[in-house]
């Protein structure tokens, strides 16, 4: 037996958040809250009882201090993230109504994180694992970065770790090219692909509508198993389980960020129970429920994996 269920690797972030009908350059207060996809996977699969460590580089501070007892109090272990001197990533967000799309500015220059090389970390730890768990936005980072996201994988690969990899493409991180040199090399490596259709069509080359570019993904490279999302057109599902559409229901969105990690969050506790296409259901609704309160971290309990999404009043 393993000692975890889920071990993964990324940057600590906090999330500074500008009021609803506020612009960033003339707000006067801001939301604060701990950051991190990689992290918010492994802390919804705390919460559903998985064993989950989160692997980063950590400075000293009160912003650090606030993203660790984020994490920790729902059960992720952080015994594996490093310590230093130095800064906190930060990014700020503007949520953004029609005609104006939501906005993020990046300030995650100069963090140590993005110096890391594999032997910063413990590995024979981390990949005590059932499934090591890596994302585009980490690979993105710096050369560093996606150089330790590689060696991760084909270490894990070599070890008989199942790896999966959300692509989570951005734009202002990396180009589409660089996207597909650094992560297309590691899809052989890969047991669970999480892929939108739009970072399909970008990263990818690939065409056609959410259905298609799912199964081209799965066809193209081999895949056990491809998870893809089309905005509120649909979820697909292609894998060695076959093959399915999954509607998507409006949600009123009080918060976005960390909704589509709640998905995958979801899709990887049916995944570590051995169906990928049931997890697909419970990442549905989990990212349901990220988008009903304020920050990145979806916070449920198991139970509520089993509430009727049409649900007026708990009796």
């Amino acid at each position: 037996m393993t000692t975890y269920d889920l071990t993964t690797l990324g940057e600590a972030q906090i999330r500074l958040t500008v009021p609803r009908g506020d612009r960033l350059a003339t707000c006067r207060e801001l939301r604060l809250t701990p950051a991190g996809s990689e992290a918010n996977v492994a802390g919804l699969l705390a919460q559903l009882d998985r064993r989950t460590a989160f692997a980063s580089v950590i400075p000293h501070g009160d912003l650090a201090q606030r993203f660790i007892d984020e994490y920790r109090s729902v059960g992720v272990d952080l015994s594996y993230c490093v310590r230093c001197e130095g800064r906190m990533a930060l990014y700020f967000m503007e949520p953004g109504d029609p005609p104006l799309p939501a906005k993020v500015v990046y300030d995650r220059l100069y963090t140590r994180f993005r110096e890391i090389r594999p032997e910063t970390f413990d590995w024979d730890g981390l990949l005590d694992t059932r499934v090591l768990f890596v994302t585009g936005i980490t690979a993105a980072l710096t050369d560093n970065t996606g150089d330790t996201v590689a060696w991760a994988v084909r270490e894990a690969a070599r070890r008989g770790v199942k790896v999966a990899l959300d692509v989570n493409y951005r734009s202002l991180l990396w180009t589409a090219d660089k996207a597909r040199s650094v992560l297309e090399p590691l899809l052989e490596h890969v047991a669970i692909l999480f892929c939108s259709r739009p970072d399909g069509i970008k990263v990818f080359g690939l065409q056609g509508d959410g259905p298609a570019v799912n199964a081209a993904l799965r066809g193209r490279y081999g895949l056990d198993h491809v998870v893809s999302t089309d905005a509120t057109h649909g979820c697909y599902y292609c894998g060695v389980e076959g093959e399915r559409v999954y509607g998507i229901e409006p949600v009123r969105v009080t918060d976005r960020p960390g909704a589509g990690d709640a998905l995958v969050g979801g899709a990887l506790h049916g995944y570590l129970n051995g169906n990928v296409m049931e997890g697909v259901n419970y990442g549905l609704r989990t990212s349901k429920l990220a988008l009903t309160h304020y920050g990145d971290l979806t916070h449920l309990t198991p139970s509520e994996l089993e509430i009727p999404t049409t649900a007026d009043i708990l009796r």
